[in-house]
Protein backbone atom coordinates (compact mmCIF):
# COMPACT_ATOMS: atom_id res chain seq x y z
CA UNK A 1 0.00 0.00 0.00
CA UNK A 2 2.84 2.41 0.81
CA UNK A 3 4.44 1.79 -2.60
CA UNK A 4 1.14 2.46 -4.35
CA UNK A 5 0.60 5.72 -2.45
CA UNK A 6 4.15 6.80 -3.26
CA UNK A 7 3.74 5.85 -6.90
CA UNK A 8 0.54 7.82 -7.17
CA UNK A 9 2.58 11.01 -6.77
CA UNK A 10 4.67 10.28 -9.87
CA UNK A 11 3.61 11.82 -13.17
CA UNK A 12 4.20 9.30 -15.98
CA UNK A 13 5.87 11.84 -18.30
CA UNK A 14 7.64 13.85 -15.62
CA UNK A 15 10.96 15.09 -17.03
CA UNK A 16 9.79 14.94 -20.65
CA UNK A 17 10.08 18.31 -22.40
CA UNK A 18 7.72 19.15 -25.25
CA UNK A 19 7.93 22.11 -27.62
CA UNK A 20 4.59 22.78 -29.31
CA UNK A 21 4.31 24.89 -32.47
CA UNK A 22 0.65 24.39 -33.25
CA UNK A 23 -2.69 26.11 -32.97
CA UNK A 24 -6.44 25.50 -32.96
CA UNK A 25 -7.41 22.13 -31.45
CA UNK A 26 -6.00 18.78 -32.57
CA UNK A 27 -2.26 19.13 -31.92
CA UNK A 28 -2.71 21.47 -28.90
CA UNK A 29 -5.16 18.95 -27.42
CA UNK A 30 -2.47 16.27 -27.75
CA UNK A 31 -0.11 18.66 -25.97
CA UNK A 32 -2.65 18.98 -23.17
CA UNK A 33 -2.77 15.20 -22.81
CA UNK A 34 1.02 15.08 -22.49
CA UNK A 35 0.83 17.94 -19.99
CA UNK A 36 -1.78 16.10 -17.93
CA UNK A 37 0.69 13.22 -17.75
CA UNK A 38 3.35 15.53 -16.35
CA UNK A 39 5.32 16.65 -19.40
CA UNK A 40 6.71 20.19 -19.49
CA UNK A 41 4.89 21.57 -22.53
CA UNK A 42 6.22 24.86 -23.93
CA UNK A 43 3.72 26.36 -26.36
CA UNK A 44 5.21 28.70 -28.97
CA UNK A 45 2.87 31.51 -30.04
CA UNK A 46 3.14 34.54 -32.28
CA UNK A 47 3.84 37.57 -30.07
CA UNK A 48 0.85 39.54 -31.43
CA UNK A 49 -1.71 37.03 -32.70
CA UNK A 50 -1.12 34.10 -30.40
CA UNK A 51 -2.99 30.86 -30.99
CA UNK A 52 -6.20 31.44 -32.96
CA UNK A 53 -8.12 29.59 -30.25
CA UNK A 54 -7.50 32.45 -27.82
CA UNK A 55 -10.17 34.49 -29.60
CA UNK A 56 -12.54 31.64 -30.43
CA UNK A 57 -15.19 32.21 -27.76
CA UNK A 58 -18.29 31.58 -29.89
CA UNK A 59 -18.37 28.34 -31.89
CA UNK A 60 -21.18 26.14 -33.09
CA UNK A 61 -23.90 28.21 -31.44
CA UNK A 62 -22.39 27.70 -27.99
CA UNK A 63 -23.31 30.26 -25.31
CA UNK A 64 -20.95 33.14 -24.61
CA UNK A 65 -19.09 32.77 -21.32
CA UNK A 66 -16.43 34.57 -19.29
CA UNK A 67 -14.49 31.32 -19.60
CA UNK A 68 -12.92 30.57 -22.97
CA UNK A 69 -13.58 26.89 -22.36
CA UNK A 70 -12.19 25.57 -25.68
CA UNK A 71 -8.90 27.35 -24.96
CA UNK A 72 -8.76 26.19 -21.34
CA UNK A 73 -9.58 22.60 -22.28
CA UNK A 74 -6.83 22.19 -24.87
CA UNK A 75 -4.07 24.33 -23.37
CA UNK A 76 -3.98 23.51 -19.67
CA UNK A 77 -0.68 22.42 -18.13
CA UNK A 78 1.40 24.45 -20.62
CA UNK A 79 3.81 27.36 -20.60
CA UNK A 80 3.35 30.07 -23.23
CA UNK A 81 6.41 31.50 -25.00
CA UNK A 82 6.07 34.14 -27.70
CA UNK A 83 8.37 33.91 -30.73
CA UNK A 84 8.02 35.30 -34.21
CA UNK A 85 9.52 32.38 -36.09
CA UNK A 86 9.30 34.22 -39.40
CA UNK A 87 12.35 36.19 -38.20
CA UNK A 88 15.85 34.75 -37.93
CA UNK A 89 16.15 35.50 -34.21
CA UNK A 90 12.89 33.68 -33.52
CA UNK A 91 14.03 30.65 -35.51
CA UNK A 92 17.33 30.58 -33.63
CA UNK A 93 15.56 30.63 -30.27
CA UNK A 94 13.14 27.92 -31.37
CA UNK A 95 16.00 25.70 -32.57
CA UNK A 96 17.71 26.09 -29.20
CA UNK A 97 14.50 25.08 -27.41
CA UNK A 98 14.05 22.03 -29.66
CA UNK A 99 17.68 20.99 -29.22
CA UNK A 100 16.98 20.47 -25.52
CA UNK A 101 13.52 18.90 -25.75
CA UNK A 102 12.23 15.35 -26.09
CA UNK A 103 9.21 16.00 -28.31
CA UNK A 104 8.55 18.56 -31.03
CA UNK A 105 4.80 18.76 -31.66
CA UNK A 106 3.69 20.75 -34.68
CA UNK A 107 0.78 21.39 -37.04
CA UNK A 108 2.86 23.31 -39.58
CA UNK A 109 2.49 22.10 -43.15
CA UNK A 110 5.49 20.58 -44.99
CA UNK A 111 6.25 23.82 -46.86
CA UNK A 112 6.17 25.79 -43.59
CA UNK A 113 8.53 23.33 -41.95
CA UNK A 114 10.94 23.83 -44.85
CA UNK A 115 10.55 27.60 -44.69
CA UNK A 116 11.46 27.74 -41.00
CA UNK A 117 14.16 25.06 -41.23
CA UNK A 118 12.15 22.77 -38.96
CA UNK A 119 12.17 19.50 -40.90
CA UNK A 120 13.01 16.33 -38.99
CA UNK A 121 16.17 15.74 -41.02
CA UNK A 122 17.47 19.12 -39.84
CA UNK A 123 16.40 18.95 -36.20
CA UNK A 124 17.59 15.36 -35.67
CA UNK A 125 21.17 16.37 -36.53
CA UNK A 126 21.40 18.32 -33.26
CA UNK A 127 18.97 16.15 -31.31
CA UNK A 128 19.11 12.50 -32.37
CA UNK A 129 16.71 11.52 -29.55
CA UNK A 130 14.00 13.90 -30.77
CA UNK A 131 10.45 12.63 -31.22
CA UNK A 132 9.07 14.70 -34.11
CA UNK A 133 5.25 14.63 -34.05
CA UNK A 134 3.54 16.18 -37.05
CA UNK A 135 -0.18 16.78 -37.51
CA UNK A 136 -1.51 17.61 -40.97
CA UNK A 137 -4.92 17.71 -42.58
CA UNK A 138 -4.26 15.08 -45.23
CA UNK A 139 -0.80 13.63 -44.57
CA UNK A 140 2.74 14.63 -45.48
CA UNK A 141 2.79 12.81 -48.81
CA UNK A 142 0.54 12.79 -51.86
CA UNK A 143 -1.06 15.52 -53.98
CA UNK A 144 -2.89 17.13 -51.02
CA UNK A 145 0.00 17.28 -48.57
CA UNK A 146 -0.10 21.11 -48.58
CA UNK A 147 -3.89 21.36 -48.44
CA UNK A 148 -5.18 23.02 -45.25
CA UNK A 149 -7.68 21.00 -43.30
CA UNK A 150 -9.80 21.29 -40.18
CA UNK A 151 -11.63 18.40 -38.60
CA UNK A 152 -14.88 19.52 -40.27
CA UNK A 153 -13.28 19.06 -43.71
CA UNK A 154 -10.46 16.50 -43.47
CA UNK A 155 -11.80 14.31 -40.65
CA UNK A 156 -15.56 14.66 -41.03
CA UNK A 157 -16.36 15.33 -44.68
CA UNK A 158 -13.62 13.70 -46.73
CA UNK A 159 -13.24 10.55 -44.62
CA UNK A 160 -16.82 9.44 -45.34
CA UNK A 161 -18.19 10.14 -41.88
CA UNK A 162 -20.41 13.06 -42.87
CA UNK A 163 -22.03 11.12 -45.69
CA UNK A 164 -22.58 7.91 -43.77
CA UNK A 165 -24.27 9.25 -40.61
CA UNK A 166 -27.23 10.88 -42.36
CA UNK A 167 -30.52 9.20 -43.05
CA UNK A 168 -31.40 8.58 -46.71
CA UNK A 169 -32.70 11.65 -48.50
CA UNK A 170 -31.49 14.06 -45.81
CA UNK A 171 -28.71 16.66 -46.19
CA UNK A 172 -25.30 15.90 -44.62
CA UNK A 173 -25.13 16.84 -40.94
CA UNK A 174 -22.47 18.89 -39.19
CA UNK A 175 -20.23 17.44 -36.51
CA UNK A 176 -19.71 19.21 -33.19
CA UNK A 177 -16.70 21.51 -32.66
CA UNK A 178 -13.45 19.66 -32.00
CA UNK A 179 -14.97 16.21 -32.27
CA UNK A 180 -12.49 14.93 -34.85
CA UNK A 181 -9.68 16.98 -33.34
CA UNK A 182 -9.98 15.30 -29.96
CA UNK A 183 -10.08 11.81 -31.46
CA UNK A 184 -7.00 12.73 -33.49
CA UNK A 185 -5.29 14.09 -30.36
CA UNK A 186 -5.56 10.63 -28.78
CA UNK A 187 -3.84 9.17 -31.84
CA UNK A 188 -1.05 11.76 -31.65
CA UNK A 189 -0.50 11.14 -27.93
CA UNK A 190 -0.47 7.37 -28.54
CA UNK A 191 2.10 7.75 -31.31
CA UNK A 192 4.32 10.01 -29.21
CA UNK A 193 4.27 7.70 -26.22
CA UNK A 194 5.02 4.67 -28.39
CA UNK A 195 7.97 6.52 -29.92
CA UNK A 196 9.21 7.47 -26.44
CA UNK A 197 8.99 3.80 -25.44
CA UNK A 198 11.01 2.79 -28.51
CA UNK A 199 13.57 5.47 -27.66
CA UNK A 200 13.99 3.95 -24.20
CA UNK A 201 15.00 0.71 -25.94
CA UNK A 202 17.12 2.15 -28.76
CA UNK A 203 18.14 5.65 -27.70
CA UNK A 204 16.96 6.96 -31.06
CA UNK A 205 14.11 9.33 -31.86
CA UNK A 206 11.77 9.16 -34.84
CA UNK A 207 8.90 10.84 -36.65
CA UNK A 208 5.24 10.46 -35.70
CA UNK A 209 2.94 11.32 -38.60
CA UNK A 210 -0.80 11.77 -37.92
CA UNK A 211 -3.43 13.27 -40.25
CA UNK A 212 -7.02 14.27 -39.55
CA UNK A 213 -8.03 12.50 -42.78
CA UNK A 214 -6.41 9.25 -41.71
CA UNK A 215 -7.95 9.37 -38.25
CA UNK A 216 -11.37 9.88 -39.82
CA UNK A 217 -10.85 6.85 -42.06
CA UNK A 218 -9.83 4.78 -39.02
CA UNK A 219 -12.90 5.99 -37.07
CA UNK A 220 -15.12 4.76 -39.91
CA UNK A 221 -12.94 1.70 -40.33
CA UNK A 222 -15.66 -0.97 -40.49
CA UNK A 223 -17.59 0.82 -43.23
CA UNK A 224 -14.40 1.68 -45.11
CA UNK A 225 -13.16 -1.91 -44.87
CA UNK A 226 -16.50 -2.99 -46.31
CA UNK A 227 -15.97 -0.60 -49.22
CA UNK A 228 -12.43 -1.90 -49.78
CA UNK A 229 -13.55 -5.53 -49.83
CA UNK A 230 -16.95 -5.35 -51.51
CA UNK A 231 -16.96 -2.01 -53.33
CA UNK A 232 -20.06 -1.07 -51.37
CA UNK A 233 -20.90 0.23 -47.90
CA UNK A 234 -23.77 -0.31 -45.45
CA UNK A 235 -25.89 2.84 -45.78
CA UNK A 236 -27.62 4.40 -42.79
CA UNK A 237 -31.20 3.32 -42.33
CA UNK A 238 -34.20 5.20 -41.01
CA UNK A 239 -35.67 4.33 -37.61
CA UNK A 240 -38.49 2.42 -39.24
CA UNK A 241 -35.93 0.26 -41.07
CA UNK A 242 -33.93 -0.55 -37.95
CA UNK A 243 -34.48 -3.66 -35.84
CA UNK A 244 -37.07 -3.45 -33.11
CA UNK A 245 -34.60 -4.47 -30.41
CA UNK A 246 -31.83 -2.20 -31.70
CA UNK A 247 -33.41 1.19 -32.15
CA UNK A 248 -34.09 4.53 -30.50
CA UNK A 249 -37.45 5.19 -28.83
CA UNK A 250 -39.16 8.21 -27.30
CA UNK A 251 -40.50 8.06 -23.75
CA UNK A 252 -43.63 9.63 -22.27
CA UNK A 253 -41.72 12.75 -21.19
CA UNK A 254 -40.14 13.34 -24.62
CA UNK A 255 -36.76 11.78 -23.79
CA UNK A 256 -35.08 9.16 -25.96
CA UNK A 257 -33.64 5.74 -25.18
CA UNK A 258 -31.21 3.79 -27.35
CA UNK A 259 -31.40 0.01 -27.17
CA UNK A 260 -28.74 -2.31 -28.61
CA UNK A 261 -29.12 -6.10 -28.61
CA UNK A 262 -26.64 -7.81 -30.94
CA UNK A 263 -27.82 -11.23 -29.74
CA UNK A 264 -31.56 -10.53 -29.84
CA UNK A 265 -32.81 -14.07 -29.25
CA UNK A 266 -30.97 -14.24 -25.94
CA UNK A 267 -32.77 -11.08 -24.76
CA UNK A 268 -36.18 -11.54 -26.41
CA UNK A 269 -38.01 -12.94 -23.39
CA UNK A 270 -36.65 -10.28 -21.01
CA UNK A 271 -37.32 -7.61 -23.64
CA UNK A 272 -40.99 -8.59 -23.80
CA UNK A 273 -41.34 -8.72 -20.03
CA UNK A 274 -39.63 -5.36 -19.46
CA UNK A 275 -41.83 -3.62 -22.03
CA UNK A 276 -44.97 -5.48 -20.91
CA UNK A 277 -45.25 -7.14 -24.29
CA UNK A 278 -45.71 -10.71 -23.06
CA UNK A 279 -48.57 -11.14 -25.51
CA UNK A 280 -46.11 -11.11 -28.45
CA UNK A 281 -43.34 -13.20 -26.83
CA UNK A 282 -44.49 -16.37 -28.59
CA UNK A 283 -45.90 -14.68 -31.66
CA UNK A 284 -44.53 -16.54 -34.68
CA UNK A 285 -43.69 -13.24 -36.37
CA UNK A 286 -41.29 -12.22 -33.60
CA UNK A 287 -40.21 -15.19 -31.45
CA UNK A 288 -36.92 -15.89 -33.28
CA UNK A 289 -34.40 -13.93 -35.28
CA UNK A 290 -35.30 -14.67 -38.91
CA UNK A 291 -39.07 -14.15 -38.70
CA UNK A 292 -38.49 -11.07 -36.53
CA UNK A 293 -36.13 -9.71 -39.18
CA UNK A 294 -38.88 -10.14 -41.77
CA UNK A 295 -41.43 -8.35 -39.59
CA UNK A 296 -39.35 -5.55 -38.05
CA UNK A 297 -41.66 -3.02 -39.67
CA UNK A 298 -44.51 -4.42 -37.59
CA UNK A 299 -42.50 -4.75 -34.37
CA UNK A 300 -41.15 -1.17 -34.23
CA UNK A 301 -44.60 0.51 -33.88
CA UNK A 302 -45.53 -1.96 -31.14
CA UNK A 303 -42.41 -1.10 -29.18
CA UNK A 304 -42.93 2.64 -29.82
CA UNK A 305 -46.40 2.47 -28.32
CA UNK A 306 -45.13 0.68 -25.22
CA UNK A 307 -42.18 3.04 -24.70
CA UNK A 308 -44.49 6.06 -24.83
CA UNK A 309 -46.34 4.86 -21.72
CA UNK A 310 -43.55 5.57 -19.21
CA UNK A 311 -41.08 8.36 -18.48
CA UNK A 312 -37.34 7.98 -18.83
CA UNK A 313 -36.92 7.67 -15.06
CA UNK A 314 -39.52 4.94 -14.94
CA UNK A 315 -37.85 3.05 -17.78
CA UNK A 316 -34.38 3.28 -16.23
CA UNK A 317 -35.21 1.04 -13.30
CA UNK A 318 -37.33 -1.34 -15.34
CA UNK A 319 -34.78 -1.90 -18.09
CA UNK A 320 -31.96 -2.47 -15.61
CA UNK A 321 -34.15 -4.85 -13.64
CA UNK A 322 -34.58 -7.04 -16.72
CA UNK A 323 -30.97 -6.76 -17.86
CA UNK A 324 -31.56 -5.00 -21.16
CA UNK A 325 -28.73 -3.18 -22.99
CA UNK A 326 -29.74 0.45 -23.27
CA UNK A 327 -28.67 4.03 -22.63
CA UNK A 328 -30.43 7.37 -22.42
CA UNK A 329 -29.80 9.70 -25.35
CA UNK A 330 -28.22 12.47 -23.30
CA UNK A 331 -27.47 16.07 -24.12
CA UNK A 332 -24.16 17.56 -22.91
CA UNK A 333 -25.98 19.26 -20.03
CA UNK A 334 -27.17 15.80 -18.94
CA UNK A 335 -23.65 14.39 -19.24
CA UNK A 336 -22.26 17.24 -17.11
CA UNK A 337 -24.51 16.03 -14.26
CA UNK A 338 -24.22 12.28 -14.90
CA UNK A 339 -23.22 10.60 -11.61
CA UNK A 340 -21.45 7.80 -13.48
CA UNK A 341 -19.26 10.33 -15.30
CA UNK A 342 -18.30 11.97 -11.99
CA UNK A 343 -17.75 8.61 -10.27
CA UNK A 344 -15.33 7.50 -13.00
CA UNK A 345 -13.35 10.77 -12.97
CA UNK A 346 -14.47 11.99 -16.38
CA UNK A 347 -14.32 15.50 -14.91
CA UNK A 348 -11.83 17.31 -12.72
CA UNK A 349 -12.46 20.55 -10.87
CA UNK A 350 -9.58 23.00 -10.67
CA UNK A 351 -9.23 26.47 -9.15
CA UNK A 352 -8.71 29.03 -11.93
CA UNK A 353 -6.53 31.94 -10.75
CA UNK A 354 -9.02 34.59 -11.89
CA UNK A 355 -12.33 32.81 -12.50
CA UNK A 356 -12.55 30.52 -9.49
CA UNK A 357 -13.34 26.78 -9.60
CA UNK A 358 -13.85 25.35 -13.09
CA UNK A 359 -14.74 21.80 -14.01
CA UNK A 360 -12.66 20.36 -16.85
CA UNK A 361 -13.20 17.33 -19.05
CA UNK A 362 -10.45 14.88 -18.05
CA UNK A 363 -8.52 12.72 -20.49
CA UNK A 364 -10.12 9.26 -20.81
CA UNK A 365 -7.01 7.16 -20.05
CA UNK A 366 -6.79 6.28 -16.36
CA UNK A 367 -3.50 5.02 -14.87
CA UNK A 368 -3.76 3.58 -11.36
CA UNK A 369 -0.27 4.40 -10.06
CA UNK A 370 0.61 7.41 -12.20
CA UNK A 371 -2.62 9.30 -12.81
CA UNK A 372 -2.97 12.36 -14.99
CA UNK A 373 -3.73 15.67 -13.31
CA UNK A 374 -4.44 19.31 -14.07
CA UNK A 375 -1.78 21.44 -12.43
CA UNK A 376 -2.23 24.75 -14.18
CA UNK A 377 -4.88 26.42 -16.29
CA UNK A 378 -4.14 27.65 -19.82
CA UNK A 379 -1.40 30.33 -19.81
CA UNK A 380 -1.64 33.99 -20.69
CA UNK A 381 0.01 34.92 -23.98
CA UNK A 382 3.78 34.97 -23.45
CA UNK A 383 3.45 34.33 -19.73
CA UNK A 384 6.59 32.16 -19.65
CA UNK A 385 8.70 33.68 -22.42
CA UNK A 386 11.46 35.08 -20.25
CA UNK A 387 11.52 32.02 -18.01
CA UNK A 388 11.92 29.58 -20.93
CA UNK A 389 14.58 31.67 -22.70
CA UNK A 390 16.63 32.00 -19.52
CA UNK A 391 16.53 28.20 -19.19
CA UNK A 392 18.27 27.74 -22.56
CA UNK A 393 21.02 30.27 -21.89
CA UNK A 394 19.63 33.64 -22.98
CA UNK A 395 20.62 36.63 -20.84
CA UNK A 396 18.33 39.48 -19.86
CA UNK A 397 20.15 41.64 -22.40
CA UNK A 398 19.48 39.04 -25.09
CA UNK A 399 15.79 39.01 -24.20
CA UNK A 400 15.67 42.83 -24.27
CA UNK A 401 17.09 42.80 -27.81
CA UNK A 402 14.54 40.20 -28.91
CA UNK A 403 11.79 42.46 -27.57
CA UNK A 404 13.20 45.47 -29.40
CA UNK A 405 13.18 43.46 -32.64
CA UNK A 406 9.56 42.37 -32.11
CA UNK A 407 10.55 38.70 -31.92
CA UNK A 408 9.06 38.24 -28.45
CA UNK A 409 6.33 40.15 -26.66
Amino acid sequence: MEEKEKGAQIAPLEGIKVVEVAQWVAAPSAGAILGDWGADVVKIEHPVRGDGSRGMKVIGGMPVSDVNYPWELDNRNKRSVTLDISKKGGQEALHKLIAKCDVFLTSLRPSELRRYDLEYETLSKTNSRLIFASLTGYGRKGPDREKPGFDYTAFWARSGLQAIVREPGRPPVFQRPGMGDHITALAIACGINTALFVRERTGIGQEVDVALFGTGIWTLGIDTMCALVTGQYPAMRTRSEMMGMTNVYQTKDGKWIMMMHLQPDAYWSMFCKALELEHIENDERFNSFLPRLQHEGELVPIVEESMAKRTLEEWKQRMDEYGLIWAPVQEPTDVAKDPQAWATDCFETFEHPTLGPISFVAIPMKLSLTPASIRTTAPELGQHTEEALLEIGYSWDDIARLKEDGIVA
